[in-house]
This record gives structure tokens, C-alpha cells and sequence, in this order.
């Protein structure tokens, strides 16, 4: 039996009136930046290249986007904020955090 469908346990209700959905229509505040974690890693995808990942932001998307181009801009590369993670190309991890500790952000190393 295929679980494609099944979503967080739920399999059936005999409640005639029921409609899956989530509770969650609620947007997130994010987190101030002093109260942020993040964890800065350096990834390797396919083909050999670097990327620096940021891990960790408490927030919403508009402002994990805003911090995103603001990190991209700055380190003058491209990126992409996905999965609640922010991806600059390249190796830019010391200069990253030194970015995110100016903006008042908790930003260590993390990985290898």
C-alpha cells in the first residue's frame, strides 16, 4: 500500500464534515537578530562546486529573503533561499559571518 498520500499519520475520519488542512494559516514572526542561531557550512554539490549554506533562521520568508539578497549583494555572488535556508556560491563562510555578526546576528561555523 503506497503512503504518497498520507500526511503526518493521517490515513481516514469517518467524519462526513472533515477537511484535511492545516492550522498553521498563522504567518511566523521571525526571531531579532539577537535572538537568531545560525550555523554557517560549507557544502559541496554536484559537479565540485561551493556553496556556503545558513542554517538555522527562525523566521519568516520575506525576511529570510531580505537577509539572503543582502548576504548575496554583499559578497558580490549568487545564491537562492530555499528550504528555510539561505545559499551563497562559493566559499564566502568567514565573511558571511563576520556580515551577520555586524547585523547583530549569532552566526558560528559549523561542519567540516
Amino acid at each position: 500500500m503506497s503512503k504518497k498520500n498520507n500526511q503526518d499519520g493521517f490515513v481516514f475520519s469517518t467524519n462526513k464534515d472533515f477537511q484535511f488542512g492545516s492550522n498553521d494559516n498563522e504567518p511566523i514572526e521571525s526571531l531579532p537578530p539577537q535572538q537568531q542561531n545560525l550555523k554557517v557550512f560549507l557544502d559541496r554539490i554536484a559537479g565540485g562546486k561551493l556553496i556556503t549554506r545558513i542554517h538555522g533562521f527562525i523566521g519568516n520568508d520575506t525576511d529570510l529573503e531580505a537577509l539572503g539578497k543582502m548576504l548575496k549583494q554583499k559578497c558580490g555572488v549568487g545564491g537562492s533561499t530555499k528550504n528555510e535556508e539561505i545559499l551563497v556560491q562559493g566559499d564566502h563562510r568567514e565573511k558571511v559571518i563576520k556580515l551577520l555578526t555586524d547585523a547583530n546576528y549569532k552566526a558560528k561555523k559549523a561542519g567540516g
